[in-house]
């Protein structure tokens, strides 16, 4: 297997173990299964991490969006959407824009965001999630708490 393939195997991987690590959810919106998933980025491979431009610190987290359309059938093919949200702190209004931006593992589109965090503390995301042009965006909250390594 060449790097780059061991490179996407890695960072599926991850993406795949981040529900046990962290908080990985989905929202049902219809026929669309809005999926998230936040780790922090120290738990991404070196490789996986240089390849995609992401910085690894214990003090960073990485918040990974993806939408599935569910078919007749039964099937998920992934669907391609934008995201915009923030995060911060919970109890404090408001937040921190989170950055989004687009990656693909093989033929599975999904948005990502790097955001800084703090031991303990629960951090409230507000995300509105555009699945489909023609519908409105999807309103997401959720709360997650975060630890750094020490």
């Amino acid at each position: 297997m060449t790097r780059r393939g061991l490179i996407i195997v890695a960072l599926a991987w991850l993406l795949l173990l981040a529900g046990p690590l962290a908080a990985q959810q989905f929202e049902q919106v219809g026929d669309y299964q809005i999926h998230y998933s936040a780790v922090n980025t120290s738990f991404l491979p070196r490789d996986v991490a240089e390849e995609h431009n992401i910085q690894r610190s214990p003090a960073m987290a990485l918040l990974n969006v993806s939408v599935l359309e569910v078919e007749e059938d039964g099937s998920t093919p992934p669907v391609t959407a934008s995201v915009e949200g923030s995060v911060g702190p919970l109890g404090e209004a408001g937040g921190s824009p989170l950055a989004f931006r687009s990656l693909r593992i093989g033929d599975t589109p999904s948005q990502v965001a790097v955001f800084r965090i703090q031991d303990d503390e629960p951090m409230r995301f507000d995300l509105r999630v555009r699945y489909d042009r023609n519908a409105p965006p999807a309103d997401i909250s959720f709360i997650q708490r975060f630890y750094t390594e020490r």
